[in-house]
């Protein structure tokens, strides 16, 4: 039975996420103009739910390469690569970003996901990079945003994918799930840190590690998932808010799907 919810939930996600797309292309929240973020993280929960993105997408990141952040290139590397091909302006965009101690841009966040576009467009991961993030794991297990800033969800969870993809196995992997553990609350949900409460995109990006690592996630996970959405079959970040569906349903379909970035 819990298997057959998860199907239909993400489903009608899938159905929600397909009717964001815009005239131009793009993907847009509800009332919203279309933003690269917005796209690239349609386009990717698009493929992980194995339906095809629209040309239109495509072609609407193709024409918005310039003058991006350095999240919003990894992630146009992420989706260009899993629509037809990553364009090799963009893919020099990346490399661009990397620096001689091993980031990919400027925090330990911009670096996990360039490890995640990179391996997403076939490319290799310097040593030095992996060794970047390996590093920034703190004592509990986790790891933040940027160096010097506290361990989340998010955070710990991506990196997880990013080192799996990177061959990474062992102790790093295990205490970042242990850690991943902690956060998880009596409703099902995962909450970015302690004492914040269980939201969709947390508990979302935990699935997501469980699976990278080969590890089963907690059926709980998608019930607390199923629980919040809504009759349009968009998520509720949290019991208390629903906003930005989009964002938040884009990112919960490939964990109800059971998929881990890079996507295969």
């Amino acid at each position: 039975m819990g298997v057959k919810l998860a199907v239909l939930a993400a489903a009608t996600v899938l159905s929600f996420v397909q009717g964001r797309a815009q005239p131009d292309g793009g993907y847009a929240e509800p009332a919203g103009s279309s933003t690269v973020g917005l796209t690239a993280t349609a386009v990717l929960a698009l493929r992980a739910a194995d339906a095809p993105a629209p040309a239109a997408a495509r072609a609407y990141l193709q024409a918005h390469e310039q003058g991006l952040t350095a999240t919003e290139i990894e992630l146009s590397v992420m989706a260009e690569s899993v629509s037809g091909g990553v364009s090799p302006g963009l893919l020099d965009s990346l490399h661009a970003l990397e620096r001689p101690s091993g980031a990919i841009g400027p925090a330990v966040n911009s670096t996990v996901w360039g490890i995640l576009a990179l391996r997403q467009a076939g490319e290799a991961v310097p040593p030095e990079t992996v060794r970047f993030v390996t590093r920034a794991q703190t004592k509990g297990g986790g790891f933040a945003w940027a160096v010097g800033l506290p361990p989340d969800t998010d955070d710990t969870a991506a990196a997880v994918e990013a080192l799996v993809a990177s061959g990474v196995r062992g102790t790093s992997i295990a205490r970042a799930l242990a850690y991943i553990r902690t956060r998880g609350r009596p409703d099902g949900g995962f909450e970015l840190q302690r004492g914040t409460g269980s939201n969709v995109q947390s508990t979302s990006w935990a699935i997501q590690a469980f699976v990278a690592a080969g590890v089963k996630p907690p059926a709980a996970a998608f019930r607390f998932l199923q629980r919040m959405q809504r009759p349009d079959g968009s998520l509720r970040f949290s019991p208390r808010y629903a906003t930005t569906p989009l964002w938040v349903s884009g990112q919960a379909l490939p964990a109800l799907e059971r998929r881990a970035f890079p996507l295969r």
